[in-house]
């Protein structure tokens, strides 16, 4: 009787542990993390609060996939700085804690492209998580092949696309895949951005006869999303990034998501596959990354090593980096299309603060909207550290006297140059679209009249505007910033002028 007993157990005990085709597997998804840290003084954001997070889901599930979707290499603060060698840090801090975290796939994203080839194959090599690429590829002169990773003298190229192999605890196996796709806004002369919608369903074509799921993980814009969405409906989640505000939008049967930039937010994911089926049942949940996620104490020891570097560095320019110069009631707006294309608040405030720098009356300022590089919206509470992150290669303000003529030639210039670093956030000049005249305090420029302008020592060294330079007609009088004056770098120039604002 006992050993019938044991035979029936062990018989239960095997029917329990039969595959039952269903298979339930958890995606936690963040993109454009361009901070380590935690923002608004540490209420929001977090790459160990991240991490933490990801700890407790693996031991829910160990079936969990960590994502990103691209923009983390540049900009950021820290990546400005230099390190012990004297090396740019371009990203370096990035890639240190995302091994830390066993991030399981990253996308590239237009950002990570900001930095030069050489010091992108660093960061490549750095790295231990796996990439894709499905359309950026590496171009050299006429040769266009993968990007690669290289460790030990071995070159493995970074895949178009990639597939996971899981198993839960019933014996179920199931093979999920992924393709992703990167927007083209970031032309550099070593990347190839080939076709991405084409390449997008090649990709999904590839993987459909050998898994079971497939997925998107890209770095385009929401209607680039649509697009894939709808050529490609068998997909059930594109995980996505490039916008900066969280989303979670029905596109047929299809979910396009991404999170919010800055880790302020994480998308979880749990999806469940039915083999039979093959339906994908999708529970999402928007997470808000704060104190009380918690940390991960190994990651939190990467940030802190890391953040020392920045105190060590931000403390050279202002005693007090961290106190609340500012409460915002709107957001203030850096993210990269607008700053580059129309005025934000954000540009007015950094323009109003150059003026207000100088005692003697100022008739206009402007600055380049390239200088301004924390792609981001600023709210709530914001620090010193926060106007470093928007301008953190600083720089010197001048007075300069210039005519009319010029200075109606710059605007002019910056305004036809819409989508690009040379397009000119301003302070009291304005263009009436329907005289098609630039103004001053309202008033129309006056072609031989003598102007006082504030402008950054960027712009006059003619990066972005060619012919603005000390040397061109119509400059009568340039007055250089000295080391202490409070004008020699216009972020302390910008904290001081806030702080005015409260």
């Amino acid at each position: 009787m006992k050993k019938i007993s044991i035979l029936f157990i062990s018989l239960l005990l095997f029917a329990c542990k039969k595959d039952n085709h269903v298979l339930e597997f958890t995606i936690v998804h963040i993109n454009d993390v361009y901070e380590i840290n935690a923002m608004e003084g540490g209420k929001t954001g977090g790459i160990a609060r991240v991490a933490n997070l990801v700890n407790k889901l693996r031991k829910e599930n160990p079936n969990t996939i960590l994502t990103h979707g691209g923009d983390f290499l540049n900009p950021s603060l820290i990546g400005t700085l230099k390190d012990t060698t004297g090396n740019r840090i371009y990203g370096k801090q990035m890639i240190e804690v995302m091994n830390a975290m066993n991030f399981d796939l990253v996308a590239l994203g237009n950002h990570e492209f900001d930095l030069k080839y050489p010091d992108l194959q660093k960061r490549f090599n750095e790295s231990t998580f796996k990439w894709i690429a499905t359309n950026a590829q590496f171009k050299n002169d006429s040769i266009v092949k993968p990007f690669y990773v290289e460790k030990n003298g071995v070159q493995e190229n970074i895949p178009r696309t990639v597939i996971f192999d899981l198993k839960d605890t019933d014996g179920t196996t199931l093979k999920v895949g992924f393709f992703s796709a990167t927007i083209p806004s970031n032309p550099k002369n070593y990347v190839d951005y080939g076709d991405l919608y084409q390449d997008a369903i090649n990709a999904y074509n590839v993987l459909e006869p050998k898994v079971d799921v497939t997925l998107g993980l890209t770095h385009l814009a929401f209607n680039q999303d649509k697009l894939i969405a709808n050529s490609l409906p068998k997909v059930p989640l594109i995980l996505g990034g490039h916008e900066h505000t969280n989303m979670l939008i029905p596109v047929g049967d299809a979910f396009i998501s991404k999170a919010d930039a800055n880790a302020k937010t994480a998308y979880v994911h749990k999806i469940t596959f039915d083999k039979k089926t093959k339906k994908t049942a999708i529970i999402s949940e928007l997470v808000q990354i704060n104190d009380a996620v918690g940390e991960d104490p190994q990651v939190a020891k990467i940030v802190e090593k890391w953040e020392k570097l920045m105190d060590k560095k931000l403390k050279e320019v202002i005693s007090n980096p961290y106190d609340i110069i500012y409460t915002t009631t709107e957001p203030l707006d850096g993210r990269d299309t607008p700053i580059r294309s129309r005025q934000t608040n954000l540009g007015e405030i950094i323009a109003a603060s150059m003026s207000a720098a100088f005692d003697e009356s100022i008739d206009c300022a402007f600055v380049n909207g390239g200088s301004i590089r924390i792609d981001d919206q600023l709210s709530g509470s914001i620090t010193g550290v926060d106007i470093f992150r928007v301008l953190p290669f600083g720089g010197g303000i001048n007075k300069v006297e210039m005519k009319g003529e010029l200075l109606a030639r710059v605007l002019q210039y910056g305004r036809l140059k819409a989508g690009t670093g040379a397009y000119l956030q301003r302070h009291n000049a304005s263009y009436n679209t329907d005289t098609k005249t630039w103004t001053i305090g309202g008033k129309r420029i006056q072609k031989n009249k003598i102007y006082t302008v504030a402008l950054t020592d960027y712009l006059l060294l003619g990066f972005d505007i060619p012919f603005l330079k000390y040397d061109v007609e119509g400059l009568i009088k340039v007055t250089k910033n000295k080391p202490e004056d409070l004008a020699s770098d216009v972020r302390k120039v910008v904290i001081t002028y806030m702080k005015t604002l409260k």
